[in-house]
């Protein structure tokens, strides 16, 4: 929180160079490539993004994410019982849009990408095997923080939500559902702790908590997707035991990709489950055409006193560059409902490149974006401080 200006940071991927997005894949087509090259390539990346975040403006960075291939898919090579793979279903939007759905899958095609969409399953024990490895992704992006020393106001590294795990990657090991859960959960444990250990900000990825009403819950009633959100939220809040509350915030949103998405669930039919997590702060995508309008939530449904909101300002599917009056609006409206323009952050829906190569906009657009969001913030502590 800040009393004198609107603090701007974004959902945690930002684009990877070309060639580090070709290794990421040729690997995830099952071929052997030179590892140590991709360690150098990774390693130069999040460098190179630390910097453009300092040139944007951003007062809360990360390290992009440069070290994974994507924002869930690595935890296969931090954790045992993973193996083979399973189509993943897309959106039920997708039924009633046949012509895009295919145009879609042409496009995705012809990507050089690691895609989300043919995922591990989960078939022995989940157990976090490799803290080395996180170890190390947290000392490359310590090392590029400490190039810009006092630059930034904090920084933050992302972790996945059990639940998107437990959806995406899926079981066919635990007897039930809810052992694979808390077996994901003990295993992110530490990730997350690893994370406030080194003095940086948790952010919990969970697009389950909205995304997953139109995939996995599609036919099911809302009751049931909401009962399935309390459940991932519980077993987070088991896990953040340990953790201070004002150094976690909650990313939640509803896919990010560019489809019609007219079956996502109202943020209103969730909200009061998704706020039952014990954190700091909440992550929600406000700049895109569907869900734009549903800021006013928190008019009824409000945060508690201690919590703030990062309030998603810039769509991350769309070539445009928001106008810094139009990022000042929205941040207008997320102080207007929540009541309190010292708990309100600047943010991005999602992700630039959540799945590595996947993102829609090129590099130049993105650093464009976040300077924009810079202006538009500081119009925002202009008026409304």
């Amino acid at each position: 929180m800040s009393t004198h200006h609107i603090l701007t940071s974004h959902a945690g991927s930002l684009p990877r160079p070309a060639r580090l997005v070709e290794l990421y894949a040729r690997r995830a087509q099952g071929e052997t490539i030179d590892e140590a090259e991709l360690e150098r390539e990774a390693i130069a990346a999040t460098h190179w993004v630390v910097d453009q975040q300092h040139k944007a403006g951003i007062d809360i960075p990360s390290d992009g994410e440069q070290v994974r291939e994507a924002f869930f898919l690595y935890v296969q090579r931090r954790m045992s019982g993973f193996g083979g793979s399973w189509e993943r279903p897309g959106g039920r939007e997708l039924a009633a849009y046949p012509e895009f759905a295919e145009a879609r899958r042409q496009a995705m095609a012809a990507k050089v990408a690691v895609s989300n969409f043919a995922p591990p399953t989960a078939i022995g024990p989940v157990r976090y095997t490799s803290p080395e490895a996180n170890a190390a992704e947290i000392s490359t992006f310590k090392d590029a923080l400490s190039q810009h020393e006092g630059a930034f106001a904090d920084a933050f590294m992302t972790a996945p939500s059990p639940g998107i795990v437990a959806m995406a990657m899926r079981n066919a090991y635990y007897d039930t559902f809810d052992e694979y859960l808390t077996a994901l959960a003990d295993a992110l444990r530490v990730e997350y702790e690893a994370a406030i250990e080194a003095g940086l900000i948790l952010q919990i990825d969970a697009p389950d908590l909205a995304l997953e009403r139109h995939i996995s819950f599609a036919e099911q009633p809302v009751s049931e997707f909401v009962d399935f959100v309390r459940k991932v939220v519980a077993q987070i809040n088991r896990v953040l035991e340990n953790i201070p509350r004002d150094r976690v915030r909650l990313h939640v949103c509803w896919g990010n990709y560019e489809s019609p998405h007219d079956q996502d669930v109202p943020l209103r039919d969730i909200a009061e489950a998704i706020l039952e997590a014990d954190v700091g702060a909440f992550m929600m995508p406000f700049a895109n055409p569907r869900h734009q309008h549903e800021i006013k939530v928190f008019r009824d449904i409000p945060l508690a006193s201690d919590q703030s909101l990062l309030v998603g300002v810039v769509d991350t599917q769309t070539n445009f560059v928001e106008h810094p009056e139009v990022i000042f609006d929205r941040l207008e409206q997320a102080a207007e409902a929540i009541g309190d323009p010292a708990r309100v952050m600047a943010g991005t829906d999602c992700g630039f490149d959540t799945s590595a190569g996947m993102g829609r906009l090129t590099s130049d657009v993105v650093w464009a974006k976040l300077r924009a969001m810079r202006a538009g913030a500081d119009l925002a502590a202009k008026r409304l401080f």
